[in-house]
């Protein structure tokens, strides 16, 4: 079919111009920017779920932390008066008015139950992200070096055959036991050995990927060892140990609130102190709520916590970027 070109107005020269060939140019592929760290967020929230999640999340931080600043907490506020003891939520907010303080009743010393679960739970979290924050810590950069270090990997082997095989929950309530049992002495034994499984399992994930050949390649460019452990094998693993910290978190807690159900926690008022002294009301009629409140709250914190770490971990792989 023939065209007039003529009914355009233009002139040849503006109609056709000519095109230079460059080598160079033609070998660039145009593709969009990626961004990992924006692709992650961008697989994680486009689950609806995670959001809803992760507002959960938000609320729970903002009571554990945030209530307590704008609060006064005094266990024993009430102690002189004998009404206030043991009160279910609808008779507190008869006595005392309606506040937020009270729809969870009132505790054995005529204590709101509302405020000691929030005050324990700012305890209880703290403990958890602290331990969390020190043996993942630990773990992961020794674990980085101990999978790529043959000579490490010989005396580290023996040093987790001696301590791995030592019941790790005994030798917390030894810890606790020696020393006076507080919020550090829990630290402490919580975080003595705490990081030597998380090296070990970050030793069997390195040596899976050390030999491959990105590695062997900046080996013999002679690269040193732990920059190779640091730049080439641990950014690699960031959906593992992302996997480590939804796990490590609810483990902490849990451990604390046992300890403390079994009388040798520590003597803060946490959420595993306020289970244990509220366990006698579990089956009294009407005072459920002093042991059910702190119970629901760890509980809550726990899956939360380890739901947002398990989708963040799995966000976190480049494979779910396509």
């Amino acid at each position: 079919m023939d065209y007039d070109l003529n009914q355009f107005g233009l002139s040849n020269e503006e109609l056709f111009a000519r095109v230079d060939h460059s080598d160079l140019e033609s070998e660039k592929i145009t593709a969009p920017r990626y961004s990992y760290w924006h692709s992650v967020f961008r697989v994680f929230f486009k689950n609806k779920l995670n959001i809803i999640i992760l507002s959960v999340l938000g609320v729970l931080i903002l009571f554990t932390y945030l209530y307590p600043l704008f609060g006064t907490y005094d266990k024993y506020g009430n102690l002189l008066n004998s009404s206030a003891k043991h009160l279910s939520p609808k008779a507190a907010i008869e006595q005392f008015g309606f506040s937020i303080h009270w729809i969870l009743g009132t505790g054995a010393a005529g204590n709101s139950t509302f405020d000691a679960v929030w005050f324990g739970a700012q305890i209880s979290v703290s403990l958890a992200f602290i331990c969390a924050a020190i043996n993942l810590t630990i773990g992961v950069l020794i674990g980085a070096v101990w999978g790529f270090s043959k000579r490490m990997d010989a005396i580290m082997m023996n040093v987790y055959n001696v301590l791995a095989n030592i019941p790790y929950t005994l030798l917390i309530m030894v810890l606790v036991l020696i020393f006076s049992p507080s919020f550090w002495t829990m630290v402490l034994a919580l975080t003595i050995i705490g990081w030597l499984g998380i090296a070990y399992f970050i030793r069997t994930q390195v040596i899976i990927i050390r030999d491959r050949e990105y590695n062997l390649a900046s080996k013999c460019l002679g690269t040193s060892t732990p920059k190779i452990a640091f730049k080439n094998i641990l950014p690699f693993m960031t959906s593992v140990i992302l996997t480590l910290v939804a796990t490590e978190i609810p483990s902490y807690i849990s451990y604390e609130v046992f300890l403390a159900y079994i009388g040798m926690g520590i003597s803060d008022m946490s959420l595993g102190r306020l289970i244990f002294e509220a366990e006698n009301a579990m089956l009294t009629p009407g005072w459920e709520m002093e042991f059910w409140s702190p119970v629901v709250v760890a509980g809550i914190i726990s899956v939360v916590l380890y739901v947002v770490g398990q989708n963040l971990g799995d966000a976190s792989d480049p494979r779910t970027h396509m």
